[in-house]
């Protein structure tokens, strides 16, 4: 059976490494689009947090705005850890409350269950988002990770939508181990992950397992491709392995770009498919 410690290692950064490619990511990308700056909503957690350090160090702080959007049932602190941030980097910041908008929504679609509601504060922060990139001309920045990629934890044209995302590749433990090499404060980097959708909500509580736990199942049965009976022999529970390839399997439809019927000889992201053809 492995080990816990061979499982911490797998999952280990070389962390200067990866800072400096993604920043490289974020300045190529961004430059190749025909942009040079960048916006990035910032919820008060880590992923933002790394994502907001990464574009400054990118483009320059000067050339990244932060948005915080707060709901009325948001904590308090996460706030405040977003402008702790937004201080640390001394980047542009705007402050735009969201309770407005989305209550009227709720209130006249009698909509009282959490998730549907938490799908349309997350899709009318990114309609915030966009809007502030189309306004300064900038791009917008995902932060979501490979753990919320794969398990399909994100809302679809919510907090998944962006335009480059540089943590896609990186597990969620991964991230911590780049938020503590950027000098994230520890307050951010130990906080329960959140959504921050609804009052008392976690990550780890909806998921059911730890980030830890998944990260390293996920990384054995995704980047290793190991066999269930692999996994098992190395100490992951079957009803685990199961509960988890489901999720990657349901959530397919949240990784790729909207199936187009194809019809001609040539169709977008079936046929057409090599951009630098076209000097992009």
């Amino acid at each position: 059976m492995e080990t816990a410690s061979r499982h911490t290692e797998d999952l280990s950064l070389n962390t200067s490494i990866v800072k400096k490619l993604l920043i490289d990511f974020v300045r190529d990308e961004t430059h190749n689009a025909g942009f040079r700056k960048g916006v990035v909503g910032l919820s008060g957690g880590v992923d933002s947090a790394v994502a907001a350090v990464i574009a400054a160090e990118a483009l320059g702080q000067d050339n990244v705005l932060g948005v915080m959007m707060p709901y009325k049932t948001s904590n308090p602190q996460s706030q405040r850890d977003a402008e702790m941030i937004a201080t640390q980097l001394r980047i542009r910041t705007e402050v735009v409350d969201i309770t407005p908008m989305v209550d009227p929504l709720l209130k006249n679609s009698s909509i009282t269950d959490r998730v549907r509601a938490g799908n349309i504060m997350a899709r009318q922060r990114m309609i915030i988002l966009y809007d502030r990139s189309s306004r300064d001309n900038a791009l917008v920045i995902g932060t979501s990770n490979k753990t919320e990629i794969f398990l399909g934890y994100g809302t679809l044209f919510g907090d998944i939508a962006c335009a480059i995302n540089p943590l896609g590749d990186l597990y969620k433990t991964q991230v911590w181990q780049l938020a503590d090499a950027l000098g994230i404060p520890r307050a951010i980097i130990e906080k329960p992950p959140s959504a921050d959708l609804w009052e008392g909500q976690t990550d780890e509580g909806e998921f059911g397992f730890s980030y830890k736990r998944v990260d390293h199942l996920l990384y054995y049965m995704v980047d290793e491709r190991r066999s269930e009976t692999e996994l098992k022999e190395m100490g992951f529970e079957a009803a685990f392995v199961r509960n988890v390839k489901n999720m990657i399997r349901k959530n397919q439809f949240k990784r790729r770009m909207p199936v187009i019927a194809k019809v001609s000889n040539r169709t977008v992201n079936v046929d057409f498919m090599y951009p630098r053809d076209w000097g992009i």
